[in-house]
């Protein structure tokens, strides 16, 4: 056989072999990485929330948070809550203090004295002598603010920060108060009725008006007459004698005492019958008659009792 045909047989039994390694080859080669650069996306405009202040410093850096379900944004949050309410708390505090007014002990006819009028009732009666210590008395009813800073919560029906709280029993008032206490280290409490009605009457500088203030309802009140069916920011009516605001209108206020009959016998220092099934309430509310917000006025209501128009205001004995 010609050597050249040789040859070319040969070439052609191995072309298969060869082809079919090739492509054993291509199929198990890995594809080279695209380094074709790709043109820059176009940058999207967002909005980017205010940083959060952390509530603990660090010297020269601060701190920042990987997520909502991070460990120290949770952190932070409940830091700044318990700061804010702890000086929210702190403010109010200092705010009630400097909201006590000193009431000198004196002497006074309590009940239906002349300038009440015929509108006085017979449980007003009869009028008696009342020799009280002195105390102070907060010249604003409590308002929400310091309600829900004491408590951390606020039922009132109406509700803003300087209207006074309203649709709190006499019982819930009781826990107020001792958490007041708590805070304070003071003894804040409910007046006693004789308490109620010689500063609502002005003390020892009373002009012996009808209500507290003024013998002009409208001056010093807020009552059926001119509320809207409403409670109003504490202090926007004129003071009495003693620079209280609201003694007549706006809310019922709480006393301490069970409710009983007066007597004739002159007192010092009463704090009402030894129990009961109600507690004394005065001063008239939003809702009431221009009669019922008089200052020898009297309401009463069972502990347990919450109304839109009940509130309350404190006094202390010793600052």
């Amino acid at each position: 056989m010609n050597p050249k045909h040789i040859i070319l047989t040969l070439l052609i039994m191995l072309c298969p072999i060869g082809m079919t390694a090739q492509s054993t080859i291509t199929r198990h080669k890995p594809k080279p990485a695209v380094t074709k650069p790709k043109p820059a996306a176009k940058p999207k405009a967002k909005h980017k929330p205010a940083p959060r202040r952390n509530s603990t410093h660090h010297s020269g850096s601060t701190s920042s948070t990987s997520g909502p379900n991070s460990t120290s944004s949770t952190s932070s949050i409940s830091s700044t809550s318990s700061t804010s309410s702890t000086n929210s708390l702190s403010a109010e505090l200092n705010k009630l203090i400097n909201n006590m007014v000193y009431v000198p002990g004196g002497t006074f006819t309590m009940g239906a004295t002349s300038e009440q009028g015929s509108e006085a009732e017979s449980y007003e009666k009869p009028t008696h002598s009342v020799t009280l210590s002195s105390y102070y008395i907060c010249k604003y009813e409590v308002t929400q603010a310091l309600w829900r800073a004491v408590m951390g919560s606020n039922p009132s029906n109406f509700k803003d920060d300087n209207l006074p709280v309203e649709y709190v029993s006499w019982d819930y008032c009781q826990t107020f108060i001792n958490r007041l206490n708590s805070y304070t280290g003071r003894n804040f409490r409910l007046p006693t009725e004789a308490e109620w009605e010689f500063a609502a009457r002005g003390g020892n500088y009373s002009r012996h008006y009808k209500y507290s203030g003024s013998n002009y309802i409208s001056d010093v009140a807020w009552y059926d007459g001119n509320s809207g069916n409403r409670t109003h920011p504490v202090g926007t009516k004129q003071a009495n004698e003693l620079g209280l605001y609201d003694m007549s209108g706006n809310v019922w206020e709480w006393c301490s005492d069970w409710y009983g009959s007066y007597s004739s016998y002159s007192q010092n220092d009463p704090t009402g019958p030894n129990s009961g099934s109600n507690r004394v309430l005065r001063g008239g509310g939003w809702y009431i008659i221009a009669g019922g917000c008089r200052s020898s006025y009297r309401g009463c209501r069972t502990p347990g009792d919450r109304y839109r128009d009940l509130g309350f205001r404190l006094v202390l004995s010793h600052l």
